[in-house]
C-alpha cells in the first residue's frame, strides 16, 4: 500500500477509522501488514490536522510515523523501553499511547506537554527537553533492568542533529564497554553521517540484519576465538566490507553492532529489521534514513521552515512556519532581531568579533551574519560545553567571541562558562536569549535561573534590559567589558522603543529612577524591577504611586541606587523574571543586610517550582508576576503591617 500525500493541513478532522478502534499498542502488535499501512496514513493525515489545530512541532514528528508504528508494532511497550531523543519526533508516539484526543490541547494551558513526560503517560518512559540524552538514559534503564534479571528491553531513539553532541558519543562509549543489551536508532533526516545509498546497499543491511546473518556472526566467533588471530581477522574483514556501503566503521568500533542505512519509510523493512534486533544480543546500532515531513509536501520541500508551525486560527488561513513568522508591527521589534542586527554592526566595526551558536541559527537570529561573515561564524551542532570553551580558546588569542545561546541551553555550559571562562577572566561575550518563561515548551524551556546561577561566578557582569535600546546598547556594555559579560533578554518583542543605530555602549552599573512617588505617598514604596518587569513595574506604579527603578544592572549592582531607594521608602520591592532563590532580589537583600540597614523588602519572581507550559502571559498571571499579582502581593504585604 503507498503511503498517501499530503498538499495542504486538513482543516476538517480526517476520517481514521482504524486508528479510532484504538487508545493503546497493544492492538498493533495483532494488525496485518496492510492495516498498518493503512494505520500509518491515518496517523500522518491525524498529526497534520492535530498540529494545525494546536500548533507545534511539525516535520519531525511526519517523519516517523512508520518508525512509531514499527516500534509500537514490536516493542511490549511499557514494558519495553523506548526513550525518544529531545522529544520533537514523538507527537506520533503519543497518538499511539491514548492521547490522541488531547493532542489537539498539546503546549496549551493545562494540556499536553510539548515533549515526552514520565507523569503524563507510562508510555513516556524519559521525560526530555533537550537533546542528547536518549542513550544516556536507555542504558541506564537497560543496566538497571539486568541488574535485576528483567529481560526487557530497552530501544533509544536519536536524531542525527542530537547525536553532534559529545553524551551521545559518551553514552554510546560505555555502551559497549558494558555489553549492555541496547538498541540505538538513528533517525537521519538530513544526510548529516552519510549520503544517500543505493540498492546494493539496501539489500546489504537487510543481509547485516537477517537472523540468518546475525547467528553465523555469533557461531563464527565462537570457533574463531580457539584461533591465534583469526577473530581479529574476521572482524576487520566485516567492518571493511560494511565501511565499503555505510558509515558502520564508526560505530563498529565503539563496540555496537551496525546495521543500515534502511529506508524509515518502508514500514514492511523497518517491522523486519526491528523484528530481528529486537531480540539480538548485546549493543545495537539502527541506521535509518528518514525524510523530515515526510507526507506533507510543502514541509518536505522546506523542512526548516516547517520545523514547527503555528496553529490555524480559521478556515482559509495559511499555516506558517514557526521560523518564519509574519513580520511584528514596525514599533515593536524581537529581541532576538536587536541582537542579530548589532551583531552585524559591531562586526562591521570590529574585525576581532567572532559569532558562535550551538545550533540555533534561525533562533537567534544569526541568519544575516552567517551570510555577511561566514568566516567569522561557527555552529557547532548542539555541543554547549564545546560553545564555550572555544570561545575561551579564541579569546586567548586576542579575538572577541560572541557566544549566542537560550538560556536554558546555557546551563548545558555552565562548567565551562565558570572553569574555562572566568577563572580565566577571558574576554567573551554571552547574549543570553529566551531568559525568563518562553511559553509552550515548559519547564525545560524557560529561562528561570540563569541570575542565580550567574550572579555567583566571580567577575561575571551581568545585564537585563529593559526594552530594545538598552538591549542594544547593553550587548555594545558587555562586548567592550574586558571580561566575562551577559546580557539575558526574553523572548518576543520589547515594548517599542526605538533603537538606536550607534554602538554606544552603556554604562554597566547604573540604575534609572523612572518615577518617583508622590510626595504625600503614605506608605512609600519603591519597585526595583529587572529586565522584562519594568513593563509590570510601570503599571503598578501609576496604581500606587510608588517609585519604580529599572536596575539594569545584576551584577554589579547599583550601590547606591538600593541604598537611597531603602532610605527614602518604607518598603522595597524586587522583581524579576527568575527564580527568587539566589537571583538579582537576593542580590538587593544581600547588600543591605551586608550593609546593617533593616529595611522591609518583599522578593517577587518565579515560585520555588517548575513552571508548566502555556502562553507567557498567562504563566505570568500564575506565578504572580503580572501587574495585576504584583499589586495583589504588595496591597497584602501592606495589609500585614498594619
Amino acid at each position: 500500500m503507498s503511503m498517501k500525500l499530503f498538499d495542504e493541513i486538513p482543516r476538517e478532522r480526517p476520517a481514521t477509522p482504524l486508528l479510532d478502534t484504538f487508545d493503546h499498542p497493544a492492538a498493533l502488535r495483532a494488525m496485518s501488514a496492510d492495516q498498518l499501512a493503512q494505520l500509518a496514513d491515518e496517523l500522518r493525515a491525524y498529526l497534520l490536522y492535530s498540529v494545525g489545530v494546536s500548533g507545534g512541532h511539525f516535520g519531525a514528528g511526519l517523519g516517523v510515523v512508520e518508525l512509531s508504528v514499527a516500534l509500537h508494532h514490536i516493542y511490549h511497550t511499557p514494558h519495553d523501553r523506548l526513550v525518544w531523543d529531545v522529544g520533537h519526533q514523538a507527537y506520533p508516539h503519543k497518538v499511539l499511547t491514548g492521547r490522541r484526543e488531547a493532542m489537539l490541547s498539546i503546549r496549551q494551558h493545562g494540556g499536553l506537554a510539548a515533549f515526552p513526560r514520565r507523569a503524563e503517560s507510562e508510555y513516556d518512559t524519559f521525560g526530555v527537553g533537550h537533546s542528547s540524552t536518549s542513550i544516556s538514559a536507555a542504558l541506564g534503564m537497560a543496566l538497571a533492568a539486568r541488574a535485576r534479571g528483567d529481560t526487557r528491553r530497552v530501544c533509544a531513539i536519536i536524531g542525527d542533529g542530537a547525536l553532534t553532541a559529545g553524551m551521545a558519543f559518551e553514552a554510546l562509549a560505555h555502551a559497549s564497554h558494558v555489553n549492555a543489551n541496547l538498541l540505538v536508532i538513528l533517525n537521519d533526516n538530513a544526510m548529516s553521517i552519510s549520503e544517500n545509498v543505493g540498492g546494493m546497499a539496501t539489500y546489504l543491511s537487510r543481509i547485516f540484519s537477517s537472523a540468518p546473518f546475525l547467528k553465523m556472526r555469533e557461531e563464527s566467533k565462537k570457533v574463531l576465538s580457539h584461533l591465534p588471530g583469526a577473530l581479529d581477522i574476521a572482524r576487520r574483514t566485516e567492518e571493511h566490507m560494511k565501511g565499503m556501503v555505510s558509515p558502520a566503521t564508526l560505530f563498529e568500533e565503539m563496540g555496537f553492532n551496525y546495521t543500515g542505512p534502511v529506508d524509515g519509510h518502508d514500514l514492511d523493512g523497518l517491522i523486519q529489521t526491528l523484528d530481528t534486533l529486537s531480540r539480538a544480543e548485546g549493543p545495537q546500532f539502527l541506521h535509518i534514513k528518514t525524510c523530515k515531513g515526510k507526507g506533507f509536501l510543502p514541509a518536505e520541500a522546506d523542512p526548516i521552515g516547517y520545523h514547527a508551525i503555528t496553529k490555524l486560527e480559521k478556515p482559509g488561513s495559511t499555516a506558517r512556519a514557526e521560523a518564519s513568522p509574519a513580520p511584528p508591527a514596525p514599533a515593536k521589534r524581537k529581541y532576538c532581531a536587536v541582537f542579530g542586527e548589532w551583531l552585524c554592526d559591531m562586526a562591521a566595526a570590529d574585525p576581532r568579533l567572532l559569532g558562535i551558536t550551538p545550533a540555533m541559527r534561525e533562533g537567534s537570529d544569526l541568519v544575516r551574519f552567517s551570510k555577511e561573515y561566514p568566516e567569522r561564524y561557527f555552529d557547532v551542532a548542539i555541543a554547549e560545553q564545546h560553545a564555550i570553551t572555544l570561545a575561551a580558546g579564541m579569546a586567548c588569542e586576542a579575538a572577541k567571541p560572541v557566544v549566542a545561546i537560550y538560556s536554558t541551553f546555557l546551563q548545558r555550559g555552565y562548567d565551562q562558562l565558570i572553569h574555562d571562562v572566568s577563572v580565566q577572566a577571558l574576554d567573551v561575550t554571552f547574549a543570553i536569549d529566551r531568559a525568563g518563561l518562553v511559553g509552550e515548551d515548559g519547564p525545560t524551556h524557560h529561562g528561570s535561573m540563569d541570575l542565580s546561577f550567574l550572579r555567583c561566578v566571580p567577575g561575571m557582569v551581568v545585564l537585563a534590559p529593559a526594552d530594545e535600546a538598552e538591549c542594544r546598547a547593553m550587548l555594545s556594555a558587555a562586548y567592550h567589558h574586558p571580561g566575562p559579560a551577559a546580557v539575558r533578554y526574553p523572548r518576543g518583542t520589547g515594548p517599542g522603543v526605538a533603537v538606536a543605530e550607534d554602538l554606544e555602549p552603556m554604562a554597566i552599573g547604573q540604575a534609572e529612577v523612572r518615577r518617583k512617588a508622590g510626595d504625600d505617598a503614605r506608605p512609600r514604596i519603591a519597585l526595583l524591577a529587572f529586565g522584562s518587569m519594568n513593563g509590570a513595574a510601570a503599571d503598578v506604579a501609576e496604581t500606587l504611586d510608588a517609585t519604580h527603578v529599572n536596575m539594569r544592572s545584576v551584577k554589579p549592582l547599583d550601590r547606591h541606587a538600593v541604598l537611597d531607594a531603602a532610605a527614602e521608602h518604607d518598603l522595597l520591592v524586587t522583581l524579576e523574571e527568575n527564580v527568587v532563590a539566589g537571583g538579582a532580589g537576593s542580590a538587593v537583600g544581600e547588600l543591605l543586610a551586608a550593609e546593617r540597614i533593616d529595611a522591609e523588602v518583599l522578593h517577587l519572581g518565579l515560585p520555588d517550582a517548575f513552571v508548566e507550559h502555556g502562553t507567557p502571559a498567562e504563566l505570568l498571571a500564575d506565578c504572580g508576576l503580572d501587574a495585576a499579582g504584583i499589586e495583589h502581593a504588595i496591597r497584602q504585604r501592606l495589609a500585614a503591617r498594619a
